[in-house]
């Protein structure tokens, strides 16, 4: 059985009140295994719950800075019909095996400067027992993962026009269903 809560928060990196969603989620995998998908940008589709990422093109992300492409489309969200359109992933944080963070560069001028986010923590393991139901999916390494999206330091055009932010707290749950999913079936990069 996993946790999961979704939460409004002002507290995490000093973000402004109102500004960042979190959504957390204990996965039963080692640390490593969690933080190989997120680097992966294959990996960044592949746990998309939003359904706006539709393939991705680069190397796996090693250090802040590095960057790929991911072809969108937000038909999917049913908002604003921008077609099919490329974005820019750029890694702003890279902490390995416990967190990776980054903004993205499109086509919009200026760029938006939202950022989302993973922090993993290894918990160590859980036990067989695990005090009633699902214990199974407790038994072994455990790691909380939490997703974040943070639009502090958005540019103000975007900032303040409403349209922020772009996702909410249920998708980043959602995502971590995902990605809990992909790591318990051996993901391997597509």
């Amino acid at each position: 059985m996993t946790d999961s809560e979704a939460t409004s928060s002002s507290g995490a990196d000093d973000a402004a009140p109102g500004t960042r969603l979190e959504a957390r989620r204990v996965i039963a995998a080692p640390a490593d295994q969690v933080f190989a998908v997120l680097c992966d940008p294959d990996g960044h589709v592949a746990i998309d719950s939003s359904g706006m990422l539709q393939s991705a093109e680069g190397s796996m992300v090693t250090a802040s800075g590095d960057r790929f492409v991911v072809h969108m489309d937000r038909e999917s969200l049913g908002d604003y019909d921008l077609g099919r359109y490329d974005v820019t992933v750029i890694i702003t944080r890279f902490v390995p095996g416990e967190e990776i963070a980054w903004t993205i560069d499109g086509q919009i001028t200026p760029p938006i400067g939202h950022t989302y986010g993973y922090r993993l923590t290894q918990l160590g393991s859980g036990n067989a027992d695990g005090g009633g139901g699902g214990a199974e999916d407790l038994d072994g390494p455990l790691t909380e993962v939490v997703s974040y999206y943070d639009w502090s330091d958005a540019h103000p055009k975007w900032r303040d026009s409403g349209i922020l932010p772009v996702l909410d707290a249920s998708a980043l749950k959602a995502t971590l269903g995902i990605l809990e999913r992909a790591v318990r079936r051996g993901y391997v990069r597509g």
